[in-house]
């Protein structure tokens, strides 16, 4: 929201959001009684803004540029965490301004329509892009039902924003690049928001996120805490990989009970039979996932359910791979282990060695396991051997989704 409070800043300084005659970034303190507001930037500069008598305040509705929708308020109506943009001449040293004018969006607007923004996208289209028609403009998508079966959707987006995740990136709404309906290929991840038609077969599009993901997978066999590394041995190359963790990098671990639910699933010949859904890819029967579940994974709810919309309600095959992995619990790089087998998402850059994670979810022999036994039925084959892992779960790691 602060970029929009900022869209009428046009000069280029080492920090961006300190300009000659204001300033933008997030409220972290206020003394009301000595007239100061302190305020951090997103680069992590912090600028003390001084008001007095004279100064004017104004509220803006997140999202808003328009100024004619903004709303008088005052001092004592600021709190720590809102958006707020100062003018006034900032001094040489970028450390203060005295504040003419003060521009706020509410931290609790903020989060209000963030989480608009999140219900908006989640009864969308997210998944792998399967066909795309340029005559209609349309684009097929596929995600993995939680029973296996591929839950296909057609996207109409003649009339959507498209924006595309920049390679070799952290996938965030706010850093995707304006693209063409041209750059969306097949085996792009895909996410669209828009109201699914009644029987959710089609959806027209307000606005798109793509980006050409990699899914890789292996066996943990080093850990470098200190410089945010961990080294595999690739699934499909069968070579060394470095993983290289960001802050905003998520790590999951399946539960143990989610382990024994999908191993026991009934996919392709069935639990414990040849090629079901408990066989290792190699032969023989799939570990469980280690470690306990970490405190503050979601508790049962009603009806069995791992929280609201938990995998209870997937049992008719109406959900996705991909809602279930947002409710597995998050660990920390010091809790993986050496030996441990993941799976993760990443947008590659220049080098083939190394991937940046988005997600990475540990324990995953059992998701392999379900793979695997569905390749072996005809459900993905390809060619060479192995389970292919961008199609297989290309639409359960989409990136970190929209807002």
């Amino acid at each position: 929201m602060l970029v929009c409070l900022a869209s009428v800043v046009l000069a280029q300084t080492p920090d961006p959001a300190i300009k000659s005659t204001q300033v933008f970034g997030k409220v972290t303190e206020i003394n009301s009684s000595s007239g100061q507001i302190t305020i951090k930037t997103a680069a992590g500069s912090v600028v003390v803004a001084s008001v007095n008598e004279k100064t004017t305040y104004q509220r803006m509705p997140p999202g808003e540029t328009d100024r004619a929708k903004a709303e008088q308020t005052s001092l004592t109506e600021i709190t720590v965490g809102d958006g707020l943009v100062a003018r006034g001449f900032v001094a040489t040293d970028q450390k203060s301004v005295p504040a003419q004018q003060i521009i706020v969006v509410s931290q609790s607007e903020i989060a209000k329509k963030n989480a608009s923004e999140k219900m908006a996208w989640s009864r969308g289209a997210k998944g792998i892009v399967k066909s795309v028609n340029p005559s209609t403009k349309e684009v097929t998508v596929s995600s993995s039902g939680i029973t296996g079966a591929a839950q296909l959707v057609t996207v109409g987006v003649e009339k959507a924003r498209i924006r595309q995740y920049p390679p070799g990136t952290i996938p965030k709404y706010e850093t995707a690049k304006a693209a063409e309906f041209d750059q969306i290929k097949v085996g792009d991840q895909f996410n669209a928001k828009g109201e699914k038609s009644t029987d959710g077969t089609h959806l027209d599009a307000q606005e798109v996120l793509f980006g050409t993901f990699k899914i890789a997978g292996g066996t943990v066999t080093e850990i470098d805490v200190a410089n945010n590394t961990v080294k595999i041995n690739d699934l499909t190359t069968k070579k060394p990989l470095t993983i290289v963790f960001k802050p905003e990098s998520i790590i999951r671990r399946i539960p143990p009970q989610m382990a024994m639910m999908l191993g026991g699933m009934g996919g392709p010949g069935g639990p414990g039979g040849p090629g079901g859904a408990g066989a290792a890819p190699g032969g023989g029967q799939a570990r469980p996932a280690e470690g306990q579940r970490p405190q503050g994974a979601a508790p049962a709810g009603p009806g069995g359910q791992a929280g609201p919309g938990g995998p209870g309600r997937m049992g008719g095959g109406g959900g996705t791979m991909a809602d279930m992995l947002e409710r597995w619990p998050t660990i920390s790089l010091s809790e993986l282990k050496v030996g441990d087998t993941i799976l993760m998402s990443s947008l590659p850059g220049a080098d083939p060695t190394q991937l940046t994670a988005i997600q990475l979810v540990t324990g995953a022999e059992t998701l392999l396991a379900m793979a695997a036994a569905r390749q072996q039925a005809g459900q993905g084959q390809r060619g060479g051997g192995g389970v292919d892992l961008n199609g297989s779960f290309g639409g359960m790691f989409g990136g970190l989704g929209g807002p």
